[in-house]
């Protein structure tokens, strides 16, 4: 099995992917993974990159100046680049290099053409109803991440009502669990055979699970014990007390 040149982080919002990446990219081996694909970034990157004002990713020209620096962005110094994949991105990822490598067989075979040898990791949370109130606070206050000292480190426009909404609660569950289990069907399909993580081990044991992470891409497991979170957790008496509340009307939540 070749050596890999890239991996990608599979997974769905508020699992640990923001503090995952900030620690692969401390070790200086793992490049600088970031959501490249994110149809609502697209402009932001293109921005980013210089690559002008026309996004198009239908555009041949377009799409292999993007790909260009999207490669050069998520590896940085290193030498291996690094991809954040959300389960909301992945057909339209798909679809991209779809086209863009339209005779590989299969949609494994296009991400390898367009990255070279890969390796998946899979980050899931196994309790959706903290994932889904995690969503729910940060699209609420537009506070996504904060850095240990109590400074911001992304904070946009709120994007729906304050409030403690069950309704809501409910919706986002119902989208995350779905996009948690697409993702083992598309391994299968595709003959992926991921490294499997729970953000509850990320939580309790950051450095030793990036160790596995950094075994997985081919890199030395060691230079997990140079990093530290870079991140706090953001869950507060608030979210505790929409969990409660939740649970007590869903006892099966």
């Amino acid at each position: 099995m070749d050596k890999p040149t890239a991996y990608i982080l599979c997974s769905t919002p508020r699992s640990g992917t923001t503090l995952l990446c900030d620690l692969l990219s401390q070790t200086g081996v793992a490049g600088h993974p970031d959501s490249f694909f994110r149809q609502k970034s697209l402009k932001y990157w293109a921005d980013l990159w210089g690559l002008g004002a026309r996004v198009d990713c239908q555009d041949a020209a377009f799409s292999a100046r993007y790909l260009a620096a999207m490669r050069q962005a998520g590896q940085g110094e290193t030498g291996v680049f690094g991809l954040r994949l959300m389960g909301s991105d992945l057909q339209f990822a798909c679809d991209w290099l779809g086209r863009m490598h339209p005779g590989r067989p299969s949609e494994a075979d296009r991400f390898a053409a367009a990255f070279g040898p890969l390796r998946y990791i899979y980050l899931s949370r196994s309790d959706k109803l903290a994932e889904a109130v995690s969503y729910i606070r940060a699209e609420q206050t537009g506070l996504w991440h904060g850095r240990p000292d109590g400074s911001t480190l992304e904070e946009i426009a709120p994007t729906v009502p304050q409030g403690y909404d069950p309704a809501l609660i409910t919706a986002r569950m119902a989208e995350l669990s779905a996009y948690d289990a697409a993702w083992p069907r598309w391994f299968e399909a595709q003959g992926i055979a991921p490294l499997r993580l729970s953000y509850e081990e990320l939580a309790a044991a950051p450095q030793a699970t990036l160790a596995r992470v950094l075994g997985q891409i081919g890199q030395n497991p060691a230079l997990a014990a140079n990093t530290a979170p870079g991140l706090r957790k953001l869950a507060d008496e608030t979210s505790a007390d929409w969990i409660r509340r939740y649970r007590d009307a869903h006892p099966s939540a």
